[in-house]
């Protein structure tokens, strides 16, 4: 008989070394489960998520665009894809971009002119001196994006941001998988991207000091789909551009409603496009940023054709040196020769580039441009900027313009305008003043510039010779 201080032995042995292994192999052979976007061909219905739901858990559903987020066991992607009902399945793919004192002031459209603003002939040098007709009056532009500062009010006017439609969105990604509202929270971002990017279509208060938009009389929304850090989710995005549509749909149906995107991500998700197509249906017209990776290729979903495309342009009149010393007021006092002079401006090397399958539009300014910036909370600021971030917000103006002239313009109409009068922009080099005064050199290929320069009078030009 074995003694009792063996069978203690033994019980201690299968506690402390056995029971643990077995617990690591239980460990590994648990399912693995993976978040991922499902886009149907017909209505969500009880028989549909019954099936899904033996593969994984249905987290989300947006209805007007037959789609949905579940998280999905990694072993049956394939066969969720072979379903009958399904159109695509993708995983969730990044995408990177308390109320104080009012302004004073209804509008910036008499307000001091900005070199990018110059630029594509929006304004001249000085104040005062608009030089187009059209100032936005009765368009919204919805930015997605960070949303706004919570000083935003001692930036823009409050008559300028459509607080009942301002709206957020979060979640998504990962195993989280559910978009969901929080209020007021698209008026407390951390970021700034969202009010940097307003501030170009609006113009926004300098101190006191109105400087001019692109379009400082439309009626901007801000809808947050990047977190604090200025980054999120495809399905978040899917989701804010679905509510624009249908604001367009409903309450703004009488109103032109444009989308600026600065941000983006490598590759164009399913629910991401079936969003944008459900949008453009609405008769929503959307600008997004190239992207900011060089010769890596353009992001999405700027990279989408249906979508209108910006890369980043700058001036060659950056940075001068006067009597040796740099001019650091040269952003608002300095004049941009007219008629535009395609030989004074290139594309900075970070621009996205347009690879085989990609849809690169136009550029804009997107080098050295000045807006509300906040490093510190609730303390006001001011900053450079650069990235195609910067130039989309220019052409989101451009077409409130467009779409003030003719309010009936859609998507495929204004691309074609901005590009017959987008400024062909040869390939090329430029030497150019860098913030140390010292030159740095630019160079570009045809496939970093789309049609050309977005200008605002070449736009609304072009429609009046082609009714």
């Amino acid at each position: 008989m074995k003694s009792l201080w063996y069978r203690i032995f033994i019980v201690l042995f299968i506690l402390v070394f056995a029971l643990p292994l077995v617990g690591v192999d239980a460990a590994q052979a648990a399912p693995k489960y993976t978040a991922v976007n499902v886009v149907l061909s017909t209505d969500i219905t009880p028989q549909i998520l019954s099936t899904l739901g033996k593969y994984g858990k249905v987290l989300d559903k947006l209805v007007e665009i037959d789609s949905l987020t579940m998280k999905a066991l990694t072993s049956k992607i394939s066969t969720i894809e072979a379903l009958p009902f399904v159109v695509a399945v993708s995983p969730d793919a990044v995408r990177n971009g308390s109320p104080v004192d009012t302004v004073p002031v209804a509008d910036f459209s008499n307000g001091l002119s900005t070199w990018d603003m110059d630029a594509i002939n929006v304004t001249d040098f000085g104040f005062d001196n608009r030089q187009v007709e059209y100032d936005g009056t009765g368009v919204y532009v919805a930015v997605l994006d960070t949303g706004l500062v919570d000083s935003w009010r001692q930036y823009f006017p409050e008559e300028r941001i459509a607080e009942d439609y301002a709206i957020a969105f979060g979640g998504g990604g990962g195993e989280v998988g559910f978009v969901s509202s929080q209020p007021e929270k698209w008026q407390h971002d951390q970021n700034s991207h969202g009010t940097h990017v307003t501030s170009t279509i609006l113009g926004y208060s300098l101190g006191g000091t109105p400087i001019n938009g692109v379009a400082p009389m439309a009626t901007v929304i801000p809808v947050k789909v990047l977190n604090q850090n200025g980054s999120g989710w495809s399905s978040v995005v899917a989701r804010g551009i679905t509510y624009v549509a249908d604001l367009k749909a409903g309450p703004l149906k009488d109103y032109p409603v444009v989308i600026n995107m600065s941000l983006g991500g490598p590759a164009l998700d399913a629910m991401e496009e079936a969003a944008i197509i459900y949008a453009l249906d609405q008769g929503v017209i959307i600008v997004a940023s190239a992207g900011n990776e060089g010769e890596a290729g353009m992001g999405y979903p700027g990279a989408y054709a249906p979508v209108i495309s910006v890369a980043a342009s700058g001036w060659k009149g950056e940075w001068p040196v006067v009597n040796n010393k740099v001019n650091r007021n040269w952003w608002n006092n300095t004049n941009v020769a007219e008629p535009t002079n395609p030989a004074d401006f290139y594309i900075v090397d970070f621009s996205s580039r347009e690879l085989p399958g990609q849809d690169l539009d136009v550029a804009a300014p997107g080098t050295w441009v000045v807006g509300p910036y906040q490093v510190n909370s609730g303390q006001l600021s001011y900053y450079f900027l650069g990235g195609t971030s910067m130039a989309s917000p220019h052409v989101a103006g451009i077409v409130a313009l467009m779409a003030q002239k003719d309010p009936a313009i859609n998507a495929n109409d204004a691309e074609v305008i901005l590009e017959g009068s987008a400024i062909a922009l040869a390939p090329g080099c430029l030497s150019v003043n860098g913030p140390s005064g010292v030159p740095i050199e630019y160079c570009w290929g045809a496939d970093a510039t789309g049609s050309g320069l977005a200008t605002a009078d070449g736009a609304l030009n072009y429609m009046e010779l082609n009714p």
